[in-house]
């Protein structure tokens, strides 16, 4: 194992930068690797997260820091320029400012299917190291969660952590509350520290920096609407369709659909679309479209509500959200 002391900045510090989205894990992913560097390999640490309200979908940013033993962390500000960023679902480079203060020689982790390659047009990388690991694959095959995968990626590219002691924690943690998911738990874990794509670049072009900000609010004293309306309701203030919150979405077959509304019923966000109709006997009902994916945060409670195969859970692909969203239609 690598001594720590080599991969510092100048404040002693080894800074990794998680970006997710409520549902992930990505909070709990952080505690556990910070508990396995501080309490079994000795290392000063810290880990902390940010984000807004605690509701499944929301973005979310954890931070950890490593240090060597004689090292103080006196800072529990946001990781600006960390030396490493994993990002829990590929859609939040388009959403997210992601790699802001990530440097040349950085390691970019991406929960993703595709190639470093593409991951690094999308994000106009020239230089450093980028991991896809599809973390998401892994978890549904091992009836687990995507943290774990991630766990194992982030292992695999910094050299002074140990796989064994990141285990030893993920063992001890679900083993307190869910003793039956540790075997699945260690193995997504496995399967993410050798299942990685790594590709390093080397350019000779300078890379562009992108500096961290912190989030701002774009509804404030001075520019919130007047009487305070909310003029775009809904989970995405920027009418964003780009992530599925959770990677998974419902899929409607109308062929299936009985119209019983127990999708409605259960739905938290109102995503079911309706209208009215008239039947064989000339009697007006309601009859049910579609989805209105700006608002579906892939709880898929409707996919348990519903007594036909009419909803079924599939893995997000680029673009399924926009092509086959069904717009809510706005009365005057």
């Amino acid at each position: 194992m690598a001594d720590i002391r080599t991969y510092t900045n100048a404040a002693g510090f080894y800074e990794i930068r998680m970006e997710s989205i409520g549902g992930l894990g990505a909070n709990l992913a952080g505690k556990m690797l910070a508990e396995a560097g501080v309490l079994r390999l000795g290392y000063n640490g810290s880990n902390f997260s940010s984000y807004g309200s605690e509701k499944k979908g929301t973005p979310v940013k954890t931070f950890i820091r490593f240090a060597a033993p004689e090292t103080e962390i006196r800072s529990s500000s946001p990781i600006e320029e960390p030396h490493t960023v994993a990002v829990f679902h590929e859609s939040l480079l388009r959403t997210e400012n992601c790699i802001a203060g990530l440097p040349p020689n950085g390691t970019l982790i991406v929960n993703t299917a595709k190639t470093p390659d593409e991951i690094k047009t999308i994000t106009q990388l020239n230089s450093g190291t980028i991991v896809c690991i599809d973390a998401l694959r892994i978890a549904v095959e091992e009836k687990s969660r995507v943290n774990t995968a991630m766990l194992g990626a982030i292992c695999r590219v910094v050299d002074f952590l140990d796989e064994n002691a990141v285990k030893q924690v993920l063992s001890e943690t679900f083993g307190k509350k869910y003793p039956a998911l540790v075997t699945a738990n260690i193995q997504t874990f496995d399967r993410g520290f050798t299942e990685g794509r790594v590709q390093e670049y080397k350019s000779q072009q300078q890379q562009t920096h992108v500096p961290f900000a912190h989030p701002k609010s774009t509804l404030g004293y001075d520019t919130q609407p007047l009487g305070g309306a909310i003029i775009n309701p809904g989970n995405s203030v920027t009418r964003d369709l780009s992530a599925s919150r959770s990677g998974f979405l419902p899929a409607f077959a109308p062929d299936s659909c009985i119209h019983c509304a127990a999708c409605d019923e259960t739905c938290p966000d109102m995503c079911f679309v309706w209208t009215a109709k008239q039947d064989e006997r000339g009697r007006t009902y309601q009859y049910l479209q579609g989805i209105d994916y700006q608002y579906c945060k892939g709880c898929l409670r409707c996919i348990t509500a519903c007594p036909t195969d009419a909803l079924r859970s599939i893995r997000e692909t680029d673009g399924y959200a926009d092509e086959h969203r069904v717009t809510h239609s706005v009365s005057a």
